[in-house]
């Protein structure tokens, strides 16, 4: 797996402070995507066993951080490692945040198995492709109005799509 991006300290990919781990490789493709070089899995750099260390030593040791958030390209490509970064992630700070952008709707990504294990890691999952036609920049941390920012622990405990109220986070 690659890293196509890092940003230690953010505001726009969820809500408080976060963390922001660009993941490399997309194979939707979507029309006016705003970071298509990210589609590569070559893209960026290796996600070495000493760059994710690294990584997790920032974002467990930064006090001010509520969350990590992944982006990419599209996480769940490589969902089995991000599953295990993701889950000493969780082992260290289990207060933090997890929050995911795909371009796959929550209802395909439950049906892989290493997909759903990452889903599950997460918190929120902001699902759905960017669709040009359906643009929205007045919508809250996603590019279209059919992107859905699902409560993961809701939707799994009610066994149906649960999305957040941005007012409780």
């Amino acid at each position: 797996m690659n890293l196509y991006g890092y940003i230690p300290e953010s505001v726009n990919e969820g809500p408080g402070l976060r963390a922001v781990l660009f993941i490399s490789g997309c194979r939707h493709a979507c029309p006016g995507c705003f970071s298509p070089g990210s589609w590569s899995f070559r893209a960026g750099e290796p996600f070495s066993e000493k760059r994710q260390q690294q990584i997790l030593h920032e974002v467990t040791s930064h006090p001010l951080l509520e969350g990590v958030t992944l982006c990419g390209g599209d996480p769940f490509f490589s969902a089995a490692a991000c599953a295990s970064w993701v889950g000493k992630l969780r082992a260290a700070r289990p207060d933090l945040t997890v929050w995911a952008y795909t371009g796959f709707v929550y209802e395909e990504l439950i049906t892989d198995p290493s997909r759903m294990e990452l889903s599950r890691l997460c918190d929120v999952i902001i699902d759905g492709p960017y669709i040009a036609a359906e643009r929205d920049v007045s919508l809250p941390f996603r590019g279209s109005r059919n992107q859905r920012i699902i409560d993961v622990g809701a939707t799994t405990a009610r066994q149906t799509i649960v999305t957040v109220q941005l007012d409780a986070w």
